[in-house]
């Protein structure tokens, strides 16, 4: 019923512990595709340890956190796909809890979960901006990413119909791929946390790349160039390109990339 993504990169420390979260779940009905994304660590001692009739290790060379998960899509035997982040896990009740709320539910063809946050070995609360909505919720997801891909479980239909991850987008490609499915679909969102995100480590990608909102902006212009989004998409979504492209303004001008500052200025009088 269900085909679980994990993909890696150098993660030999929590990997085992995000394969054996896969494996302690009390829904048993799955096959896991584990895509090593040119790892050149250990990583394959780890995932060959689990290996069996429904558990997969791929090879690939480095393209990617879209291009794993995309891989994995591709390789997917069942019609339910979920994703686990090799650095997060899962509770055992993950996937049972949200098979039954699915069924009890049957129009909806992806759902996620709460989540509890893990930051440098500490737990932390999320802020009242983080809150998490069902129902038409793209407005929702355009401030920050509220969908975390280790907590979705969605339907293959969805990527026949609105596509994979933009493998050109280096951090972000999940903001930019549930903005893409929400402007079409109503989602459904389990409030019991039932996944474990960490974050803070060093190897973290987002510590790693400046200005996000670069990418940001990038998945939102071409959603406003695709001619799909409802006349009032396209106001929410104009102004958020202009809120960030403000902010990059200030943050290239601060550090002397006066050259990115005035390409988004440029983006802001396009969309102003």
């Amino acid at each position: 019923m269900i085909s679980v993504v994990i993909p890696t990169f150098n993660r030999k420390s929590s990997l085992e512990r995000a394969i054996q979260s896969v494996l302690n779940q009390t829904f048993k009905d799955w096959e896991l595709i584990i895509v090593d994304d040119g790892s050149n660590d250990t990583s394959w001692k780890i995932a060959q340890k689990f290996q069996d009739q429904r558990i997969h290790y791929v090879y690939q060379q480095h393209r990617g956190a879209s291009s794993a998960r995309n891989t994995g899509i591709q390789l997917a035997h069942f019609p339910w796909l979920c994703f686990l982040d090799s650095d997060d896990y899962w509770l055992p009740q993950k996937l049972q809890k949200q098979t039954e709320d699915l069924n009890t539910n049957p129009t909806y063809l992806l759902n996620y979960t709460d989540e509890i946050w893990i930051r440098r070995g500490k737990r932390v609360n999320p802020k009242k901006i983080h809150q998490k909505y069902s129902g038409w919720i793209y407005h929702r997801c355009l401030p920050l990413c509220i969908i975390s891909p280790s907590s979705v479980m969605v339907n293959y239909q969805i990527f026949e119909r609105e596509g994979l991850f933009d493998e050109t987008l280096p951090v972000c490609e999940d903001y930019e791929l549930w903005l893409r499915i929400c402007r079409n679909y109503p989602v459904l969102f389990t409030s019991e946390p039932l996944i474990v995100k960490t974050g803070g480590h060093s190897d973290q990608l987002s510590r790693s790349i400046w200005g996000m909102d670069r990418y940001r902006i990038k998945g939102l212009v071409s959603l406003l160039s695709s001619g799909k989004l409802t006349p009032q998409q396209e106001v929410w979504t104009t102004r958020e390109v202009i809120k960030r492209a403000n902010i990059l303004v200030s943050g290239c001008t601060k550090r002397g990339k006066f050259k990115e500052a005035n390409e988004y200025k440029k983006i802001i009088m396009t969309y102003t």
